[in-house]
């Protein structure tokens, strides 16, 4: 089995940091779950919190981001995945319609610490298989939470998420996965939701993790939307939802960094 390398553990000091930013970003997703209705545009809601990570003295952590495989840096603090974009989506001047789930996609960094949370969002009135779409992966994110502890196999945790994901009759995203975080947005380790032995490690206290289940209503396979390799999108068409919170591990378990104490 390979291990992967391993995450740096951080001090109770650099966790409170971590909480700081995690206060920023809900805060940022609690506001715009209040705009998701329809008429409202992901532009407008990139907007309103663009302006809040400003307020707040903090930095947001996707905009500029590029890799060797985008056409261009990231140009937004939030990635807004509408339907069937999983995650990446690009903010635009494209109106929610009913029916419409978002899925709101936050970081920001504060005073040299990183803070990451995501949620799905319903629009207007949603058929009842994707709001369960939604329950579903939300309680995916909450089997982990209720899983962390010390000296515990990720794997077993990532077990019992994908099978409450199968279960439903959905799939979980494998292209995608979680991340260790701290002064930098994406550390080791990587985080599947799924069961990948090759990626496996233990759990220990001072572990921070972004857990971030990323769920599909139909097939696992995606795919890019466009030429731009930004927004990543179910192969087959159908909805997709996407839950995380940035979570440390300590020697009682789990703490939640971005739910707002």
């Amino acid at each position: 089995m390979r291990r992967p390398r391993t995450a740096r553990l951080k001090s109770p000091e650099e966790v409170e940091k971590i909480r700081r930013a995690g206060r920023v970003v809900y805060a940022v997703l609690r506001r715009v779950a209040q705009m998701a209705e329809p008429g409202v545009s992901t532009a407008e809601m990139n907007a309103v919190a663009e302006a809040m990570i400003r307020e707040a003295g903090a930095e947001p952590l996707f905009k500029g981001v590029q890799t060797r495989q985008t056409a261009f840096p990231f140009p937004a603090a939030l990635c807004t995945s509408v339907n069937d974009v999983v995650v990446h989506g690009i903010p635009s001047e494209r109106t929610l319609q009913s029916g419409d789930v978002v899925s709101v996609d936050c970081g920001v960094r504060l005073d040299g610490y990183c803070g990451d949370s995501a949620t799905t969002l319903c629009v207007g009135t949603v058929a009842p298989e994707v709001r369960r779409l939604l329950e579903v992966t939300e309680e995916a994110l909450w089997i982990a939470v209720e899983g962390i502890r010390p000296r515990r196999w990720w794997s077993e945790i990532a077990g019992a998420m994908q099978a409450h994901v199968e279960a439903a009759g959905f799939s979980v995203v494998r292209e995608f996965v979680g991340h260790g975080i701290g002064r930098e947005m994406h550390e080791e380790p990587k985080i599947p939701n799924y069961v990948d032995r090759r990626q496996d490690f233990m759990l220990q206290a001072g572990m921070v993790l972004a857990v971030e289940p990323m769920v599909n209503m139909g097939s696992a396979g995606v795919q890019y939307a466009d030429g731009t390799n930004w927004p990543v999108v179910t192969a087959d068409g159908r909805y997709a939802a996407h839950f995380e919170h940035t979570i440390a591990v300590t020697d009682a378990g789990a703490d939640v960094l971005t739910d707002g104490r």
